[in-house]
């Protein structure tokens, strides 16, 4: 075989060297991420990445066409195929795989709706919004007014009268629901008739816990009032990177659907729409049992983190209804000397990838096949690694390799 020339074999040296480690050699505990099953990667590498679809009625030189490209009839129906599997697994009406991201997921939906001058209301990053919302980035974009819902209940909850009384009173366009520190549901039924009662929109971010209300657990935002559903398609959600939008309103879908091309994305990426579709035909089998596990896995290393003099928010509220637990970074400091980052760093040392924000997630673990009676140990090794400093990478690696096929696929 021809020696590769040098930044050719040295990307291949990386991307492998990426793969042992990422792939085969940590436990992965970072909530914005999870494996993907080996079906769904097939499909990233397969023939599709190079190809488009534009099935756009048009006229084209005095030529109606319904589609830019000849070539395209396996490509169309694996769309059509992801997009009808996605509205069953959430149940709406409507549903496209096409966004490329849960953030491109926000624009799709947010974009043809709001007009310039809009007022959303959203979780502000300092109570674990996301930032997204926040008013230099999508609002500074398009024109938006941004305020800031209350989310000042324990572990950055809404409370339900403080909600509805600030959406009465701001009178917005549109509430925005969804955080980056996403630990407990919604008071969907208050928000939705506070919101529907002037007339504003309620949209459902579920980037981080889109996995969990596939498989039927933390809430199920369109039955409780949520006019748009959407999110990210690789943090509890297991698929290649992508984003999902779902609803039962067909007169946003009709706004909506039209509005994606040539303003929003051009490819969509096929690849990527199939390894997506083959994830939510993966979760119409397991989603249950799966999203049952992770919120059992979460609550159970919060409990086996806690005796283990591991402060985390939310104590006297169970820690969470999600894939992620948040330490309490003050009494962490105050206990330990310790901030969240610096201990992810020590982590990242031994084996066990961390969140430098704080956050904790047990999708990908849940995977890999931990359960409940798994956390004590796992908590252990976070504790040794991270509070005591000790060098448990080899016994980290030993248990990670008793782990090599995934579960819930």
């Amino acid at each position: 075989m021809p020696e590769l020339p040098p930044d050719e074999a040295r990307l291949l040296r990386l991307v492998r060297a990426h793969d042992r480690w990422r792939g085969r050699s940590v436990f992965n505990l970072l909530p914005s991420e999870n494996a993907v099953s080996p079906k769904a990667r097939s499909f990233l590498a397969s023939d599709l990445a190079g190809r488009y679809t534009l099935p756009v009625v048009t006229k084209f030189h005095g030529e109606t066409i319904d589609n830019s490209y000849a070539g395209t009839k396996y490509t169309d129906e694996i769309e059509a195929l992801g997009n009808a599997a996605c509205a069953r697994l959430f149940k709406a009406q409507h549903a496209t795989v096409r966004p490329l991201s849960g953030h491109i997921a926000a624009m799709s939906a947010l974009v043809p709706l709001l007009p310039k001058g809009s007022k959303i209301l959203a979780i502000s990053p300092d109570q674990g919004g996301y930032d997204g919302y926040a008013p230099g980035y999508l609002p500074a974009l398009f024109g938006w007014e941004v305020r800031p819902l209350p989310a000042d209940g324990p572990g950055f909850s809404v409370e339900p009268e403080t909600a509805a009384a600030e959406i009465r009173r701001e009178r917005p366009n549109a509430v925005v629901l969804g955080q980056s520190f996403f630990l407990f549901p919604y008071p969907m039924a208050p928000i939705a008739e506070a919101a529907h009662s002037i007339g504003a929109l309620v949209f459902y971010d579920a980037s981080h816990v889109l996995g969990l209300i596939a498989g039927g657990e933390f809430q199920d935002p369109l039955r409780e009032g949520a006019d748009i559903l959407y999110g990210s398609t690789h943090k509890s959600f297991p698929g290649p990177q992508g984003g999902i939008l779902a609803t039962d309103r067909t007169d946003l879908f009709d706004q909506i659907d039209p509005a994606l091309v040539w303003r929003v994305f051009d490819n969509a990426h096929w690849n990527r729409i199939a390894g997506v579709a083959q994830t939510v035909l993966e979760l119409e089998r397991v989603g249950p049992e799966y999203a049952r596990t992770v919120v059992q896995n979460s609550q159970a290393l919060g409990r086996a983190l806690t005796e283990r003099k591991i402060p985390l928010v939310a104590e006297a509220q169970g820690f969470t209804r999600s894939h992620q637990l948040l330490l309490d970074r003050s009494e962490l400091m105050r206990r330990h000397g310790i901030a969240p980052g610096a201990l992810a760093r020590r982590w990242e040392k031994q084996r066990l990838v961390g969140d430098l924000a704080g956050r904790l997630g047990t999708a990908e673990v849940t995977r890999l096949g931990l359960t409940p009676d798994d956390m004590p140990r796992l908590a252990d090794f976070l504790v040794r690694a991270g509070v005591q400093k000790e060098r448990v990478a080899a016994e980290v690696l030993a248990w990670r390799r008793k782990f090599p096929a995934l579960r819930f696929a």
